[in-house]
């Protein structure tokens, strides 16, 4: 063994053990989660009650609705910053079709469309002005929460008709119809992701774009749709959140895509594109509930929760960067 070998033998058996993380992330995130849900148990009796249970369920629901398309998203390469601005203006337009006489079925799909538009606009920008994506989607972040605010005065919207707080209301065999919808939207996405041939495309084309081109793959079509889906999910997680709340809120879902990518990369999707599952984002964002659960029955501070959640997230993109140089 050579003098430079022995040098970058700490390094290459740290990137090992990196990279041996990685690919195991969801079976670790899995164990983590276990082991926060026992330690808790013995912190606190009131963690593992069934209401603590429902709470988080209802609570982290728009999240992991949220956390599909954007894993869907990062594996193509982009992300979306706007996402917690697009749930708060699909929440208030919905309130205020339906204050002002709309169906309730009208009420949703304009909403819903409202949030197509903001990704399809995203993805025009980066795609084919060719925006970085940080700029994008910050300032389709400002405009969307801007629009909300102006078009409320700052206050929220209730009053709405009783029928549409269904979505928010209903359980099915015991459980929140909201978390029913986020689950079935991890299993559809995360098979699609595996098997489907469009979704495969975006691995291809989040790894390397230029090759992806070469190939015949239409780049900025496939990631444009990517942005309209993130678009769209957002805005279905303001539509139920509304129907939950029974109120449009300009000021819900601030400093949610925080959480939102921090769940996404915890779970093995890098900011790099080319890598991530939706599967994993469900268990980043379960990941982060729970901490977020537990510093509060902890009567840690909101501020320091930011902090926690903040510091996680540089925590999993410096793991990220640090396996991707090893492998370099």
């Amino acid at each position: 063994m050579s003098v430079d070998e022995v040098g970058r033998w700490p390094s290459r058996f740290g990137s090992r053990v990196l990279r041996r993380f990685v690919e195991t992330r969801e079976l670790t995130l899995l164990v983590l989660i276990v082991a926060i849900i026992v330690g808790m148990s013995l912190a606190s009796p009131v963690f593992l009650s069934l209401a603590n249970f429902r709470a988080i369920a209802i609570g982290m629901a728009p999240t992991v609705i949220i956390a599909v398309g954007m894993t869907v998203l990062l594996v193509s390469g982009g992300f979306d910053l706007s996402v917690g601005s697009v749930l708060a203006l699909a929440s208030t337009v919905a309130a205020l079709l339906l204050l002002s006489g709309a169906s309730i079925p009208l009420a949703i799909l304009g909403a819903l469309a409202l949030g197509v538009i903001i990704g399809l606009a995203n993805g025009i920008v980066v795609t084919r002005i060719g925006v970085n994506p940080l700029v994008a989607t910050l300032g389709s972040m400002s405009i969307a929460r801007g629009i909300a605010l102006v078009l409320t005065e700052g206050f929220s919207l209730s009053n709405l008709p009783p029928a549409f707080g269904w979505a928010g209301r209903a359980e099915i065999l015991g459980l929140p119809f909201l978390l029913w919808v986020a689950l079935a939207l991890v299993v559809v996405f995360d098979l699609a992701m595996r098997h489907g041939s469009f979704f495969r495309q975006l691995y291809y084309i989040g790894s390397n774009e230029k090759a992806a081109r070469l190939s015949g793959l239409a780049v900025n079509r496939v990631r444009t749709l990517a942005y309209m889906l993130s678009g769209l999910l957002a805005a279905l997680a303001g539509v139920l959140l509304a129907s939950r709340l029974m109120s449009g809120t300009p000021t819900a879902g601030n400093a949610l895509e925080l959480q939102v990518l921090a769940a996404a990369v915890i779970g093995g999707a890098s900011l790099r594109g080319g890598e991530g599952t939706v599967l994993g984002a469900f268990l980043g964002v379960i990941f982060v509930a729970l901490i977020n659960n537990a510093m509060t029955m902890l009567a840690v501070s909101i501020y320091w929760q930011m902090i926690v959640t903040g510091a996680v997230l540089v925590l999993a993109v410096a793991l990220d960067m640090l396996v991707r140089r090893g492998d370099g």
